[in-house]
This record gives C-alpha cells, structure tokens and sequence, in this order.
C-alpha cells in the first residue's frame, strides 16, 4: 500500500516507517507550540539533542504500530480452517494439494503468512517426496526460522532503545558544560562581584536545566518504549506459539502413514 512493499511476516517497511516518524515529529512538535511554556521549554530552545530524541521515539512508535497491526493480521490466519472438517480426512500426498489451493483462495502470497508459509512448505514436501514422517520435522525447522526471524525483526528497535538513553546522558554532559563554562568564564576574569556572579549563575541554572530536562525526556520516552515493546514481543511469541499448536492439531494430527514409511519405521 502507498507504493511501499509489505515486509515480511511481522518486519516494518523501513522507509515507510521512517516517512511516518518524520510525519509523527512534525505533529508532535506543533502540538508542543501550543502546549504551556513549561512543557514548551523541554524541547524547544534546548539544542539539537530533544530534537533527536523525539525524532528516534516518534520512529520507534512508527515501528511498533505497523507490527502491532501486522501481527493482528497474522492472527487472522489462525481462525480459518484450512482442512476439512470431517473426521475422515486425513492428510497424504493425494489430498496435499486440496488443502494448497484452500490456502490459495484465502490469501494472494502465502509466503507472507507466518503459519501458511510454514504449512505450504512442510505439504510441498509431502507431495514431491511422499514421506509423512518428515512432515513434523519440517514444521518444528520452520518453527525455529520463525523465531529467528521474529528476533530479528527487533534489532532497529534495539539500537534506538539504546540510543534515546544515550542522547540524554549527550544532553546533559552539553548542559553540564555550558553551566560550568559560563561561571568558570566570569571566575576567571577576575571580577567576581554580585554584579558578576549574579549573572553568571542564571547561566549556570540555565544548562543545569537543559541537563535535566534532556535526561528527563529521553529516559521517558525509553521507558515507554520499552514497556511496549515488552508486550508487543510477548504477543508476538504467543502467536507463535499458536502456530505450532494449529499445526500439530490439523496438520500432523491428519496425517496418514504410507506402507514405505510404516516399513522404515518399523526396521528403524
């Protein structure tokens, strides 16, 4: 959609997921011009380092919505019954391609979905090899790509969860140093009178400020973050776990040993 191409299972389109966060950036920042000048003056007039920090949560966020949403249309998959009801059914290389165009009729690109990819994959093998003993095989190799490739999946939200901590320590160092350059301008001028030195604390408050409120929203937003990145993972796990589940119910529970395979089973 928009002319961006669907990523894989639960990855995000990173372009797309960057044109919102900068979409994201410029609705936050003109709702804070209408915020009180409290909330205003911690992130406006502090330097480039809120800026940074809003822009890498507002790409975080991004991120997190798209695979909220793909991951509900993951599920979806789960509540369709691809195998036919009837207790007499069972699964073999004859009726394999039964349940391929049942999956066909239901989604355009299989690949895309986690649990259809992993089926079409272990029946493909069914039909041209013929071996139902491989069947469970398949799926639990396929069951751990899926994981690797959900793990995966995480890795930019990873690195700016380290990064938005880390600009905030950035700010306050910056903030720290204006502070202690500016009296340490007027120390060493040698004129350290209440005329002076007056002055020259209201700049020290100032970059103490600019410290704090830096550190403050960067370690917010990375709480934040990181709360809801926690359960999105938890989600996306149990999904997983479910898909295991479907499979062992309706596809290894369907399954029908052919005389090859109970001959090498039984010499095994």
């Amino acid at each position: 959609m928009l002319l961006f191409s669907g990523a894989r299972f639960t990855r995000v389109n990173t372009p797309l997921s960057l044109l919102t966060a900068v979409l994201l950036t410029c609705l936050f920042y003109g709702g804070i011009m209408l915020s009180p000048e409290s909330i205003r003056t911690k992130f406006i007039d502090q330097g480039w380092i809120p800026y940074a920090t809003v822009f890498l949560a507002a790409w975080s966020c991004a991120i997190l919505f798209f695979k909220w949403r793909k991951l509900a249309m993951q599920r979806m998959c789960l509540g369709f019954q691809i195998i036919p009801g009837h207790p007499d059914f069972v699964l073999s290389p004859g009726t394999v391609d039964h349940v391929l165009e049942e999956i066909a009729q239901l989604v355009d690109d299989p690949r895309q979905f986690v649990l259809y990819n992993r089926i079409t994959v272990a029946l493909a093998n069914l039909k041209h090899l013929g071996r139902v003993t491989d069947v469970d095989e398949i799926l639990k190799s396929q069951a751990e790509a899926d994981e690797a490739i959900s793990e995966s999946s995480y890795i930019l939200l990873t690195g700016f969860l380290w990064a938005i901590p880390i600009l905030g320590f950035i700010g306050t160092v910056l903030g720290l140093s204006i502070a202690i350059g500016e009296f340490g301008a007027v120390m060493a001028s040698g004129n350290s009178g209440p005329d002076a030195l007056l002055p020259a604390l209201r700049q020290v408050t100032a970059g103490l400020a600019i410290a704090f409120d830096t550190t403050l929203v960067a370690l917010v937003f990375a709480l934040l973050i990181q709360l809801t990145m926690t359960f999105l993972r938890k989600a996306e796990q149990e999904f997983l776990d479910s898909c295991a589940e479907y499979c062992t119910r309706n596809i290894v529970n369907r399954l029908r040993l052919l005389p090859f395979d109970e001959h090498m089973q039984t010499s095994a």
